[in-house]
Protein backbone atom coordinates (compact mmCIF):
# COMPACT_ATOMS: atom_id res chain seq x y z
CA UNK A 1 0.00 0.00 0.00
CA UNK A 2 1.08 3.55 -0.66
CA UNK A 3 0.11 6.37 1.71
CA UNK A 4 0.43 10.08 1.00
CA UNK A 5 0.84 12.40 3.99
CA UNK A 6 0.56 16.15 3.39
CA UNK A 7 2.14 18.33 6.05
CA UNK A 8 0.61 21.34 7.78
CA UNK A 9 -1.76 23.13 5.39
CA UNK A 10 -1.22 26.85 5.97
CA UNK A 11 -3.80 29.51 5.17
CA UNK A 12 -5.70 30.17 1.97
CA UNK A 13 -2.68 29.49 -0.25
CA UNK A 14 -2.18 26.05 1.26
CA UNK A 15 -5.87 25.25 0.99
CA UNK A 16 -5.96 26.19 -2.68
CA UNK A 17 -3.01 23.92 -3.35
CA UNK A 18 -4.77 20.99 -1.68
CA UNK A 19 -8.14 21.66 -3.30
CA UNK A 20 -6.71 22.01 -6.79
CA UNK A 21 -3.86 19.51 -6.72
CA UNK A 22 -4.45 16.70 -4.23
CA UNK A 23 -6.60 14.40 -6.37
CA UNK A 24 -4.27 14.53 -9.36
CA UNK A 25 -1.27 14.08 -7.05
CA UNK A 26 -2.83 10.97 -5.55
CA UNK A 27 -3.29 9.57 -9.04
CA UNK A 28 0.27 10.40 -10.09
CA UNK A 29 1.71 8.76 -6.98
CA UNK A 30 -0.80 5.88 -6.99
CA UNK A 31 -1.59 6.62 -3.35
CA UNK A 32 -4.35 4.47 -1.92
CA UNK A 33 -4.75 6.54 1.24
CA UNK A 34 -4.14 10.19 2.17
CA UNK A 35 -3.66 11.96 5.50
CA UNK A 36 -3.65 15.76 5.69
CA UNK A 37 -2.63 17.86 8.69
CA UNK A 38 -5.12 20.76 8.76
CA UNK A 39 -3.73 22.48 11.85
CA UNK A 40 -3.15 25.87 10.21
CA UNK A 41 -5.73 25.84 7.43
CA UNK A 42 -7.91 28.66 8.81
CA UNK A 43 -5.94 31.87 8.29
CA UNK A 44 -2.81 30.19 9.63
CA UNK A 45 -4.29 29.10 12.99
CA UNK A 46 -6.75 26.27 13.54
CA UNK A 47 -9.49 24.74 11.43
CA UNK A 48 -13.20 25.38 10.85
CA UNK A 49 -15.90 22.80 10.04
CA UNK A 50 -16.33 24.24 6.55
CA UNK A 51 -12.62 24.00 5.82
CA UNK A 52 -12.42 20.51 7.30
CA UNK A 53 -15.13 19.37 4.90
CA UNK A 54 -13.24 20.98 2.02
CA UNK A 55 -10.05 19.09 2.86
CA UNK A 56 -11.98 15.82 2.99
CA UNK A 57 -13.75 16.61 -0.28
CA UNK A 58 -10.40 17.43 -1.90
CA UNK A 59 -9.15 13.90 -1.29
CA UNK A 60 -8.04 13.56 2.32
CA UNK A 61 -9.16 10.34 4.00
CA UNK A 62 -8.26 11.60 7.49
CA UNK A 63 -7.44 15.12 8.72
CA UNK A 64 -5.21 15.60 11.78
CA UNK A 65 -4.70 18.63 14.01
CA UNK A 66 -2.25 20.02 16.59
CA UNK A 67 -1.70 22.75 19.14
CA UNK A 68 -4.22 25.16 17.54
CA UNK A 69 -7.06 22.68 17.83
CA UNK A 70 -9.18 24.91 20.12
CA UNK A 71 -8.58 28.26 18.38
CA UNK A 72 -11.90 28.04 16.52
CA UNK A 73 -14.83 27.49 18.89
CA UNK A 74 -17.09 26.21 16.13
CA UNK A 75 -14.84 23.20 15.61
CA UNK A 76 -15.71 21.66 19.00
CA UNK A 77 -19.16 20.24 18.10
CA UNK A 78 -17.82 19.21 14.70
CA UNK A 79 -15.00 17.19 16.29
CA UNK A 80 -17.46 15.56 18.66
CA UNK A 81 -19.35 14.11 15.69
CA UNK A 82 -16.54 13.53 13.20
CA UNK A 83 -14.89 10.16 12.66
CA UNK A 84 -12.31 11.35 10.14
CA UNK A 85 -11.11 14.67 11.59
CA UNK A 86 -9.13 13.97 14.75
CA UNK A 87 -7.31 15.96 17.42
CA UNK A 88 -4.27 15.15 19.61
CA UNK A 89 -4.84 12.46 22.25
CA UNK A 90 -3.14 14.32 25.08
CA UNK A 91 -5.42 17.33 25.38
CA UNK A 92 -7.55 17.72 28.51
CA UNK A 93 -9.68 14.77 29.58
CA UNK A 94 -13.27 15.06 28.36
CA UNK A 95 -12.38 17.24 25.37
CA UNK A 96 -14.60 16.70 22.32
CA UNK A 97 -13.35 14.59 19.48
CA UNK A 98 -11.25 11.51 18.83
CA UNK A 99 -7.50 10.91 18.65
CA UNK A 100 -7.82 7.80 16.49
CA UNK A 101 -9.48 7.32 13.13
CA UNK A 102 -9.77 4.16 11.05
CA UNK A 103 -10.75 4.53 7.40
CA UNK A 104 -10.51 2.25 4.36
CA UNK A 105 -7.88 2.70 1.67
CA UNK A 106 -8.84 2.48 -2.00
CA UNK A 107 -8.43 -1.31 -1.90
CA UNK A 108 -10.49 -1.61 1.29
CA UNK A 109 -7.57 -2.12 3.67
CA UNK A 110 -8.24 -0.41 7.01
CA UNK A 111 -5.71 2.28 7.96
CA UNK A 112 -5.51 3.62 11.50
CA UNK A 113 -4.36 7.20 12.05
CA UNK A 114 -3.26 8.38 15.50
CA UNK A 115 -2.85 12.05 16.46
CA UNK A 116 -0.50 12.96 19.32
CA UNK A 117 1.18 16.15 20.51
CA UNK A 118 4.63 16.70 21.96
CA UNK A 119 5.32 17.75 25.54
CA UNK A 120 8.47 19.87 25.14
CA UNK A 121 7.85 23.60 24.52
CA UNK A 122 4.10 23.04 23.99
CA UNK A 123 1.26 23.49 26.46
CA UNK A 124 -0.29 20.04 26.90
CA UNK A 125 -1.84 18.65 30.11
CA UNK A 126 -0.62 15.08 29.57
CA UNK A 127 2.72 13.86 28.28
CA UNK A 128 2.64 11.80 25.08
CA UNK A 129 4.39 8.79 26.63
CA UNK A 130 1.56 8.53 29.17
CA UNK A 131 -1.09 7.89 26.53
CA UNK A 132 0.67 6.48 23.48
CA UNK A 133 0.79 2.80 24.50
CA UNK A 134 -2.95 2.45 25.02
CA UNK A 135 -3.69 4.47 21.90
CA UNK A 136 -1.43 2.35 19.71
CA UNK A 137 -2.93 -0.84 21.09
CA UNK A 138 -6.42 0.43 20.21
CA UNK A 139 -5.21 1.22 16.71
CA UNK A 140 -3.50 -2.15 16.22
CA UNK A 141 -6.65 -3.95 17.31
CA UNK A 142 -8.46 -2.38 14.34
CA UNK A 143 -5.82 -2.18 11.62
CA UNK A 144 -2.41 -3.54 10.69
CA UNK A 145 -1.40 -0.26 9.11
CA UNK A 146 -0.99 2.44 11.78
CA UNK A 147 0.31 5.95 11.07
CA UNK A 148 1.09 8.40 13.88
CA UNK A 149 1.06 12.16 13.32
CA UNK A 150 3.30 13.43 16.11
CA UNK A 151 2.79 17.20 16.30
CA UNK A 152 5.78 18.41 18.29
CA UNK A 153 8.39 21.13 18.58
CA UNK A 154 11.55 19.37 19.73
CA UNK A 155 13.47 17.14 17.35
CA UNK A 156 14.72 15.06 20.27
CA UNK A 157 11.18 14.24 21.37
CA UNK A 158 10.16 13.33 17.82
CA UNK A 159 13.13 10.99 17.43
CA UNK A 160 12.46 9.49 20.86
CA UNK A 161 8.80 8.68 20.16
CA UNK A 162 9.76 7.24 16.78
CA UNK A 163 12.31 4.93 18.38
CA UNK A 164 9.90 4.01 21.17
CA UNK A 165 7.23 2.94 18.68
CA UNK A 166 9.60 1.16 16.29
CA UNK A 167 8.10 -2.17 15.28
CA UNK A 168 4.67 -1.32 16.67
CA UNK A 169 3.40 1.16 14.06
CA UNK A 170 3.90 1.67 10.34
CA UNK A 171 5.15 5.25 10.56
CA UNK A 172 5.71 8.18 12.90
CA UNK A 173 5.49 11.42 10.94
CA UNK A 174 6.51 14.64 12.65
CA UNK A 175 4.60 17.86 12.05
CA UNK A 176 4.42 21.41 13.52
CA UNK A 177 7.72 23.14 12.66
CA UNK A 178 6.82 23.68 8.95
CA UNK A 179 10.43 22.94 7.90
CA UNK A 180 10.92 19.62 6.11
CA UNK A 181 13.81 17.60 7.53
CA UNK A 182 16.22 15.33 5.66
CA UNK A 183 16.09 12.36 8.03
CA UNK A 184 13.36 10.19 6.46
CA UNK A 185 14.30 6.60 7.31
CA UNK A 186 13.13 3.06 7.97
CA UNK A 187 14.07 2.08 11.51
CA UNK A 188 15.36 -1.39 12.50
CA UNK A 189 11.92 -2.62 13.58
CA UNK A 190 10.24 -1.60 10.32
CA UNK A 191 8.72 1.73 11.35
CA UNK A 192 9.21 4.65 8.96
CA UNK A 193 9.98 8.02 10.50
CA UNK A 194 10.70 11.63 9.66
CA UNK A 195 11.23 14.44 12.16
CA UNK A 196 9.10 16.91 10.22
CA UNK A 197 7.22 16.52 6.94
CA UNK A 198 7.22 20.27 6.21
CA UNK A 199 4.40 22.63 5.20
CA UNK A 200 1.83 22.84 2.44
CA UNK A 201 1.53 26.55 1.81
CA UNK A 202 3.48 29.75 1.09
CA UNK A 203 7.23 29.19 1.49
CA UNK A 204 8.16 32.75 0.55
CA UNK A 205 7.55 33.54 4.21
CA UNK A 206 8.62 32.81 7.76
CA UNK A 207 7.01 29.38 8.24
CA UNK A 208 3.87 30.61 6.48
CA UNK A 209 3.64 34.15 7.89
CA UNK A 210 4.46 37.27 5.89
CA UNK A 211 8.19 37.66 6.49
CA UNK A 212 8.14 41.39 7.24
CA UNK A 213 5.62 40.90 10.05
CA UNK A 214 7.49 38.01 11.66
CA UNK A 215 10.78 39.91 11.45
CA UNK A 216 9.22 43.05 12.94
CA UNK A 217 8.04 41.14 16.00
CA UNK A 218 11.41 39.44 16.43
CA UNK A 219 13.31 42.75 16.09
CA UNK A 220 11.07 44.89 18.29
CA UNK A 221 9.42 42.46 20.69
CA UNK A 222 6.17 44.36 20.10
CA UNK A 223 2.84 42.64 19.35
CA UNK A 224 2.24 42.20 15.63
CA UNK A 225 -0.86 40.80 13.94
CA UNK A 226 0.37 38.05 11.65
CA UNK A 227 -0.99 37.47 8.15
CA UNK A 228 -0.47 34.36 6.04
CA UNK A 229 1.85 34.90 3.10
CA UNK A 230 0.92 34.01 -0.48
CA UNK A 231 4.09 33.39 -2.49
CA UNK A 232 6.23 30.36 -3.19
CA UNK A 233 3.44 27.84 -2.64
CA UNK A 234 4.25 24.15 -2.61
CA UNK A 235 2.83 20.95 -1.22
CA UNK A 236 5.14 19.10 1.14
CA UNK A 237 4.88 15.79 2.93
CA UNK A 238 5.94 12.18 2.51
CA UNK A 239 5.06 9.14 0.45
CA UNK A 240 5.04 5.95 2.48
CA UNK A 241 4.96 2.34 1.25
CA UNK A 242 4.18 -0.62 3.48
CA UNK A 243 3.51 -4.35 3.17
CA UNK A 244 0.32 -6.23 4.07
CA UNK A 245 1.48 -6.62 7.66
CA UNK A 246 1.90 -2.88 8.12
CA UNK A 247 5.70 -2.88 8.01
CA UNK A 248 7.13 0.14 6.19
CA UNK A 249 9.25 -0.54 3.13
CA UNK A 250 9.87 3.00 1.89
CA UNK A 251 9.49 6.61 2.97
CA UNK A 252 10.32 9.54 0.73
CA UNK A 253 9.82 13.27 1.33
CA UNK A 254 8.01 15.13 -1.45
CA UNK A 255 7.97 18.76 -2.57
CA UNK A 256 5.52 19.72 -5.29
CA UNK A 257 5.54 23.26 -6.63
CA UNK A 258 2.13 24.89 -7.02
CA UNK A 259 1.71 27.73 -9.53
Amino acid sequence: MRILFLADVFGAAGRRAVEQRLRSLREELDAGFCIVNGENAADGRGLTPKLADKLLAAGADVVTLGNHVWVRDELCPYLAASERVIRPANVAAGSPGRALAVAPAVDGTPVAVVNLMGWLFLDVPVGPFEVVDALVEQARARARVVVVDFHAEATSEKVAISRYLDGRVTAVIGTHTHVQTSDARIQPGGTAAITDAGMTGPHDSVIGVEAELAIRRMRTGMPVRFRPAEGGVRLEGVVLDCDDGGRATRIEPIRVEFP
